[in-house]
């Protein structure tokens, strides 16, 4: 469910351009959790934020020739302050997940990020005054309690690192606010490409840091040969999604696309199943289908709200 806002403009309501966009978003939610899946086999030979840094640097290096194919799609300012501040945020939310995934099943850590509408629900009132109703705001307390029974405090065999995927949440549901302001003035793809290198170029100086002070110890370049192609397919796979989920919300409005984000937790269970041989317990799924609800319910709400709203108001004229 890691999306890029649509732009000010709205998108192409044409049949045809609203199904190009739904086949582009199931196609990258497939695709999100191949990256979690490398990354998270990274974590067997490298430290998760060793992993975040060449994940991130890959990502970079393959939204080079983004830039050159689709350099009609990029409109606005790609390096500015507001897009920092985005990929600090995409620093936190990457270091958190991938950090995760080294202690947990894949399809766990998704389930528990999957808390992120809710979070961004709660949020939006007081940072973008949007004020959700008294249903809304009832589901995303609901939705919290089917993330505790996957996080079970005090009872989970993966301990604090149940904590990671909700940080990593919060983080994203924030960057989901900045996107959503400066996308006002810039394409999402701008805002993909501008905070992918500045995440890439944080986490160089962060690991650096680190390994100056001791307090990490990178892996030495001469490393196994699978560890350099898993880099590339992971940068690779998620940038694809990127820019598929770009390309998605730019002929599909986004309430029609909320719904396909629930795809990623199938990718993730069946990555994590066929790979790493996990599968989630029963208040695992429990808690998922809690939290899977809840967020159903809530684009539901919105979705309904939007269909108040006169479509000549809704198009900004």
């Amino acid at each position: 469910m890691r999306q890029a806002p649509s732009s000010s403009r709205s998108a192409p309501t044409t049949g045809r351009s609203t199904r190009i966009g739904m086949i582009y978003m199931g196609i990258a939610m497939f695709l999100l959790p191949v990256a979690d899946t490398f990354a998270k086999a990274l974590t067997d030979a490298l430290g998760p934020i060793e992993v975040t840094m060449w994940r991130l640097l890959a990502q970079a290096l393959f939204f080079l020739p983004v830039i050159l194919l689709l350099r009609n799609r990029l409109q606005g300012p790609m390096f500015s302050p507001v897009v920092a501040l985005s990929g600090l945020l995409l620093m936190t939310t990457l270091t958190s997940l991938v950090t995760a995934f080294s202690q947990m099943p894949i399809a766990t850590a998704i389930a528990i990020f999957f808390a992120e509408p809710l979070i961004l629900t709660l949020l939006a009132g007081p940072l973008l005054g949007e004020v959700a109703g008294p249903r809304r705001y009832a589901a995303v307390a609901v939705g919290l309690i089917g993330a505790l029974i996957v996080i079970r405090p005090g009872y989970s065999e993966f301990g604090f690192a149940t904590v990671l995927p909700l940080i990593a949440a919060t983080s994203y549901a924030l960057n989901m606010i900045v996107l959503k302001r400066a996308c006002t003035t810039r394409s999402a793809l701008t805002m993909q490409c501008g905070a992918t290198a500045y995440a890439a170029l944080g986490m160089v100086i962060l690991a650096g840091a680190l390994q100056a002070t001791g307090s990490i110890e990178m892996a030495p370049l001469d490393r196994p040969t699978w560890t350099w192609g898993a880099i590339l397919a992971c940068g690779g796979f998620a940038a694809a999604s990127f820019v598929l989920i770009a390309e998605a919300f730019r002929h599909a409005e986004a309430t029609i696309l909320a719904p396909f984000q629930y795809l990623e937790i199938v990718g993730a269970t069946a990555a994590g199943f066929f790979v790493f041989s996990e599968f989630p317990d029963a208040l695992t799924w429990l808690g998922v289908a809690i939290i899977l609800g809840s967020g159903a319910y809530i684009f539901h709400r919105e979705r309904r709200r939007e269909a108040r709203v006169p479509r000549r108001r809704r198009a900004g004229r």
